[in-house]
C-alpha cells in the first residue's frame, strides 16, 4: 500500500491540525473515534497533549480506573480516585466518556470470589452497580456493564457470578445499570466475537436473546479489535458478524482496538500490511449503518499493554513510543476522508431484515446456533 501524496502532510509536524482522526472520523459519519487512557499516563505531558485534543479523539476511556479492584478493593468500601482522575479530563476538553467496567470476571478483589450465594452475589453486584455507575451518573455515555462472559469455546466463563446465579448475572446486571444510570448505553463487551463466525459468537447471540427477552436492556455490543498484523479479520468478515449483532441492539462499536505485530523490530512492509489490517476495522465500521465509533486501545506503543502480556510482540498502535504517527494512522485520516467526500454513511442502507453468515439466512430473534442448528 502506498501513502496517497495529498496526505504526506499529515506526517509533517507542520500541519497537525488538518489530520485528525475524530475530525475526520465524524466527517465521515461516525459518533467518534477515541483512546483508552490509564492513570499512569497522566503526568506524561507529551502524551496528555494528544491524548486531550478532542479533535483527535472525541472519546476517551479509563483502561483500569474503573474496574472492580479499583473501586471496591473492600466489600462496600468503594474509591473513585483513579476513576475520577480520567473523567475529570473528558470533563475538562468535552470528550464523551466511555466507562468499562462494571462487571468481569478478572481483576476481582479477593472478597469477590468468596463463595457467595445467589441471593448474596446478586445483592452484591446491585450493591457495585448503584455505588459505581451511581458515582458516575449521567457523566458516562455508555458502560460496559458485563465484559468477557465467554471463554473462546463459547462456554460461559467460571466466574463467581456465573457459579452463584448463572446467566442471570448478566440480566440482573444490566437491568440494575438501567435503574441507576438511565441516559448511559449499555453494552456487552468481549474479544474473539469479531471475526464471523465461531462458537463465541453463537452462544453471545443466544446470551444477547435471552437477556433482552428477560427485560434488561443491552444497548450495544463492543467488539474489542485485538488483533495480529497479517492474520487480522477481513472486511466482509466483520461486517457479518456486526450484521448478525445489529438484529438484536441498537448500535454495536470497536471498543479496544491494537493490531500486534508478532515479531519485533518491524519493517516497512510489516508497517504497511498493519495499515491494510487496521483499514479492514474501520471500513467494516463504515460500512455497517450501527457502527457507531472505534477506540483504540491507547493510541501509543509507550503505554500499550501488548508487551507485557505477549512478550516478544508489540507496536499495536498508531503511534509509536515517540510519538511518531505510523502509516496505519494516515491510511485511516485517507479513509475517513475518502468516506466523507463520497457520503458514504449518508446514503447507508438500513440493517437488513435478514443477514446471511456462511451461506445461512439468518433472521431477527434468531442467533447463529439455532441458525446453524436448523441447517445441519
Amino acid at each position: 500500500m502506498h501513502l496517497p501524496k495529498i496526505l504526506a502532510f499529515c506526517l509533517a509536524a507542520a500541519a497537525p491540525a488538518s489530520c485528525q482522526l475524530d475530525k475526520w472520523a465524524k466527517a465521515a459519519g461516525l459518533k467518534y473515534f477515541g483512546t483508552a487512557v490509564d492513570n499512569p499516563s497522566l503526568n506524561n505531558a507529551a502524551y496528555m497533549k494528544i491524548a486531550r485534543d478532542k479533535d483527535e479523539f472525541g472519546q476517551i476511556t479509563p483502561a483500569n480506573g474503573q474496574k472492580w479492584s479499583n473501586t471496591e478493593s473492600g466489600q462496600g468500601r468503594f474509591s473513585y480516585g483513579s476513576g475520577d482522575a480520567i473523567a475529570n479530563v473528558a470533563k475538562q476538553t468535552g470528550q464523551l466518556l466511555r466507562c468499562h467496567t462494571l462487571v468481569w470476571y478478572n481483576q476481582l478483589p479477593s472478597w469477590v470470589s468468596s463463595s457467595f450465594s445467589r441471593d448474596q452475589m446478586q445483592r452484591v453486584i446491585t450493591t457495585h452497580i448503584q455505588n459505581v455507575a451511581g458515582h458516575y451518573k449521567g457523566q458516562c455515555y455508555a458502560w460496559d456493564v458485563v465484559n468477557e462472559a465467554f471463554e473462546d469455546d463459547g462456554k460461559f466463563r467460571q466466574s463467581p457470578m456465573y457459579r452463584a446465579m448463572g446467566i442471570d448475572y448478566i440480566t440482573h446486571s444490566f437491568k440494575t445499570a438501567a435503574a441507576t444510570d438511565p441516559s448511559a448505553r449499555l453494552y456487552y463487551n468481549d474479544f474473539n466475537i469479531e471475526r464471523c463466525c465461531n462458537a463465541k459468537i453463537n452462544a453471545t447471540l443466544a446470551m444477547l436473546k435471552t437477556v433482552i427477552a428477560a427485560g434488561a436492556p443491552v444497548h450495544g455490543v463492543g467488539m474489542q479489535g485485538h488483533s495480529r498484523v497479517g492474520k487480522s479479520p477481513s472486511k466482509p468478515e466483520l461486517k457479518n458478524t456486526m450484521a448478525a449483532f445489529s438484529l438484536l441492539v441498537e448500535e454495536v462499536a470497536y471498543t479496544e482496538v491494537d493490531i500486534r505485530h508478532t515479531k519485533l523490530p518491524t519493517s516497512a512492509a510489516d508497517r504497511e500490511q498493519q495499515a491494510r489490517d487496521y483499514l479492514e476495522v474501520v471500513g467494516a465500521c463504515l460500512e455497517t449503518p450501527k457502527c457507531i465509533g472505534i477506540t483504540v486501545w491507547d493510541y501509543t506503543d509507550q503505554y500499550s499493554w501488548i508487551p507485557g502480556q505477549y512478550p516478544g510482540e508489540g507496536e499495536a498502535c498508531l503511534w509509536d513510543k515517540s510519538f511518531n504517527k505510523k502509516p496505519a494512522y494516515t491510511s485511516i485520516i485517507s479513509m475517513f476522508q475518502s468516506a466523507a467526500s463520497a457520503g458514504l454513511r449518508s446514503t447507508a442502507t438500513a440493517v437488513p431484515a435478514a443477514v446471511t453468515v456462511e451461506a445461512r439466512t439468518i433472521t431477527a430473534g434468531t442467533t447463529l446456533a439455532t441458525a446453524n442448528a436448523s441447517a445441519r
